[in-house]
């Protein structure tokens, strides 16, 4: 009798790793569920670089823009990677590009849930511990920590599923679409920034 393999466990991997979804998935079917077992098949089949990559210094890269809606939206996007030979790379430009249009349609607030400030969750927080008020109190900083947790990733540009997936059974996060890009071209990739104007708004 096989092993099933949650979600959670592949994405748990692939964060690990920055090795592929199915990759992942594979691995750990190859291994009974076992993790560290699955990240020493992926090592060894040189799948899983990304661990190497993360240290290594990103310097080189584009900056990106989108306009949209006959010039009411606009991004502009900082990606980086380690070599300007990356840099100049049609798949590396091409996601590039494709964040940039994410951020204009998904109007993410910051690029990942460690750059948003402390306060900023408190209050938050506040907010979901007054709605949950008539939940049992043995439960209710669990449901408080489970909304706040579901609304950082409605904000967080690597949390957001990418616009152009969302008609998939299983859409890709931005994170997953920048792992995989940093598993094929072998070096480290980050999105540094972004900042969206929309005319009219602040």
């Amino acid at each position: 009798m096989s092993t099933a393999i949650s979600a959670q466990q592949v994405k748990q991997l692939r964060e690990s790793t920055g090795a592929g979804m199915m990759d992942c998935k594979k691995a750990l079917t190859e291994t009974g569920g076992d993790f560290e077992a699955a990240v020493t098949l992926l090592r060894k089949k040189g799948v899983a670089a990304a661990e190497k990559r993360s240290g290594r210094t990103a310097n080189e890269g584009v900056v990106d823009s989108y306009i949209h809606g006959a010039g009411r939206v606009g991004v502009l996007l900082e990606v980086n990677c380690e070599t300007d030979f990356v840099a100049r790379n049609e798949k590396f430009r091409e996601f590039s590009h494709d964040v940039a249009l994410h951020v204009a349609a998904m109007n993410p607030q910051f690029v990942s849930s460690d750059e948003v400030p402390e306060d900023w969750k408190s209050k938050e927080r506040e907010i979901y511990e007054d709605q949950a008020r008539d939940v049992p109190e043995h439960a209710r900083a669990r449901a408080v920590e489970g909304k706040l947790a579901k609304r950082l990733k409605e904000i967080c540009l690597l949390d957001q599923e990418f616009v152009k997936d969302l008609a998939e059974k299983k859409p890709r996060t931005i994170e997953e679409l920048r792992a995989q890009l940093s598993a094929e071209i072998g070096e480290n990739i980050t999105i540094r920034r972004f900042v969206r104007f929309e005319l009219g708004g602040q």
